[in-house]
């Protein structure tokens, strides 16, 4: 583990202010330890020497005066790495949800969740050791340790050549110890992140686990990686225990070899008992910041482990376009350009299209050819070869440019004004106009939902699905609104209504992409966009893979409304 990883100084900017006043007051500490034991040695010598009580009063009221300082230095210390750790953990939660969302759903679909949020929560709260206890320690070493040392050495070359010969061992063990401390807190780790995932597919998959009667292999699954991670605890607990024995045994024995030394000189009359007393007060003050370094490293690795993943999403999200860059006043448009899906090893058809202020374009086409993967290429929910652009910018994908409802609802627990405003501040008015342009003006918006959305028949989630898209576009925005088979579960009069709804949409300046496979749809549409299913051929009989034809014929020029073909 680095000292100080440079990422935290650059993710979290809250440390450098935090680092920068740790360190004017461990100076200030420093100086309080020096005049401490400088005024204690002229007092315990003055009475020794049997000086008067009126001498001796003055450097003890400067001693006991350092104490409520060095007292007032370190609550200051504690109180200044409370907030710096918790100003820096808000920061890296900020900027890892930031990450998140640049590199969008497909990246995420691709990690374990369940780990992930375990290192932002978990991880992150142990990040409190590393600022609070770890940092002061290290920067206590960088300071303190070279002063006191320096200041040995003016009163007493020799015991000062002593601790500087002896004070290498103690980083040599610390070395040691903290690649066995770092290999065994990472498999800690690793095994508490697993149990986590494990446990989150557990909880989620346990209905299909109890109709298979397969419940209790997986319960005795996670009951074995929680032994795994008790045992590796105590792992980590011993090795904490046996290294800070080792550093206490170390820093004992230097400070033991400088005592007898200054005592043999002291009777030899080669050394005054002021030098050797003020030596021997500062000895154990110059060991002391690299002993506690060794101890607090323990204590701040799990803290530091856990934010490797962090560091790794943070690294991978500067490497990324930023879509935000490109987000949506609006009027922006939104493009896919040459985009070609892989699905399960099957190249779906090359299309390009675009969604312009005012425009509704409609894309229709038999199941499976491909309408809904090109909603999940300009969310980031696919893989795919092409572009995706908002007005020009190319981005790895427009979630922050558009409002959209796919063909499941994803409804979750809480009311119905909750699910339309979700991820939006709650605006009842603004809600209960989407509920009803969406056709769902019938629903009570204080109605309480199960998980899954439970509580509404398949047609009303499907409405409340729309009302949210109809509800982020208006409250934060969006250029484009984005509808995956809206319609699918709705009859006759109300898909007529949320069909007029989306045409005075696109008629209020917003682009409408909608994806439908119901013929009233093209009624609304200005542009129509057909995707057919590969072309029968000798060479596709022959062969199984197909070429997509990126050619577009528009169909009736003569009116604005025009239908393109895409066809493989």
């Amino acid at each position: 583990m680095k000292p100080v990883d440079p990422r935290l100084l650059r993710y979290a900017t809250a440390s450098r202010g935090f680092l920068a006043v740790t360190a004017a007051i461990v100076l200030a500490q420093t100086g309080v330890v020096v005049g401490f034991a400088w005024s204690l040695t002229h007092a315990l010598v003055g009475a020794i020497e049997g000086r008067p009580l009126d001498e001796l009063w003055g450097h003890v009221g400067v001693a006991a005066s350092l104490v409520v300082v060095r007292g007032l230095l370190i609550a200051a210390s504690e109180r200044v790495s409370a907030r710096g750790a918790a100003a820096a953990s808000l920061q890296l939660r900020a900027a890892l949800v930031s990450a998140v969302g640049r590199l969008g759903p497909g990246w995420l679909a691709r990690r374990n969740t369940a780990s992930l949020s375990l290192t932002a929560g978990h991880g992150l709260e142990a990040l409190d050791a590393y600022f609070g206890r770890y940092l002061p320690q290290l920067v206590a070493t960088a300071i303190t340790m070279p002063v006191l040392i320096g200041t040995i050495a003016l009163a007493d070359p020799l015991s000062g050549l002593t601790v500087a010969l002896t004070i290498p061992l103690i980083p040599l063990f610390m070395v040691l110890i903290g690649l066995a401390t770092r290999g065994v807190q990472q498999r800690q780790y690793r095994t508490l992140g697993r149990l986590a995932a494990r446990f989150a597919d557990t909880v989620e998959g346990l209905g299909t686990l109890k109709a298979f009667g397969r419940q209790h292999r997986a319960a005795d699954s996670i009951e074995t990686i929680t032994r795994d991670y008790k045992r590796e605890t105590m792992t980590v607990l011993r090795v904490s225990f046996l290294s800070g024995f080792a550093l206490e045994f170390l820093a004992s024995i230097s400070v033991a070899i400088i005592a007898v030394t200054i005592g043999f000189r002291l009777l030899a009359g080669d050394l005054s008992l002021l030098v050797g007393l003020f030596v021997l007060l500062l000895a154990p003050e110059a060991y002391l910041p690299l002993r506690q370094v060794g101890v607090q490293f323990h204590a701040a690795s799990e803290g530091v482990a856990a934010t490797d993943e962090i560091f790794d999403a943070l690294d991978s999200a500067r490497a990324t376009p930023n879509p935000d860059a490109a987000d949506a006043t609006p009027g922006s448009t939104v493009a896919l350009h040459r985009i070609r899906v892989d699905r399960g090893g099957r190249a779906l058809p090359e299309v390009s299209l675009s969604v312009g202020p005012g425009e509704l374009v409609l894309v229709t086409g038999p199941s499976g050819v491909g309408k809904s993967s090109l909603v999940a290429a300009l969310l980031g929910y696919a893989e795919y070869d092409g572009e995706v652009r908002v007005d020009g910018r190319v981005v790895p994908h427009a979630c922050a440019s558009v409002a959209w409802a796919g063909q499941r609802p994803g409804l979750v627990t809480g009311s119905v004004a909750e699910n339309v405003s979700l991820g939006a501040s709650l605006e009842p008015a603004t809600v209960i106009a989407a509920l009803a342009d969406a056709g769902a003006s019938g629903i009570d918006p204080a109605t309480a939902l199960g998980a899954g959305g439970s509580g509404l028949s398949g047609g009303e989630a499907q409405r409340v699905a729309v009302a949210r898209a109809l509800y982020r576009a208006r409250v934060t925005g969006a250029s484009v609104l984005v509808l995956d088979e809206p319609s699918s579960a709705l009859d006759a009069a109300t898909e007529a209504h949320l069909w007029t709804t989306l045409r005075a949409e696109a008629d209020a300046g917003r682009g409408v992409l909608l994806i439908s496979h119901r013929p009233s749809a093209r009624a609304i549409a200005d542009r129509v966009i057909d995707l057919l299913p590969p072309r029968e051929s000798r060479e596709s009989r022959e062969s199984p893979e197909f070429v997509a034809s990126a050619d577009l014929e528009a169909t009736n020029p003569g009116d604005s409304r025009g239908t393109e073909e895409v066809r493989a």
